[in-house]
């Protein structure tokens, strides 16, 4: 349990240093894939696993929007 706390922690921490334009989409991404690693027995690999997943669809949202509005059609 203290271990978990201690990852928790970490986590959060290095979240709390990263840009707020870097956390789009890695906060979700990280909960579910520290879930899911913690599941497996790798909560930290899960949860930075998370985060990329998380910033790439976050990333590929953005772009896809940007491209809507350049097309002139209205969302």
């Amino acid at each position: 349990m203290t271990r978990i706390l201690i990852r928790a922690a970490l986590i959060l921490a290095a979240v709390a240093l990263a840009g707020t334009a870097e956390a789009k989409g890695c906060l979700k991404g990280a909960v579910v894939g520290g879930i899911a690693g913690h599941m497996a027995g790798h909560g930290v690999v899960g949860a930075a696993a998370g985060c990329a997943i998380g910033r790439h669809e976050a990333n590929k949202k953005d772009k896809t929007i940007r491209q809507g509005d350049r097309d002139g059609s209205a969302r």
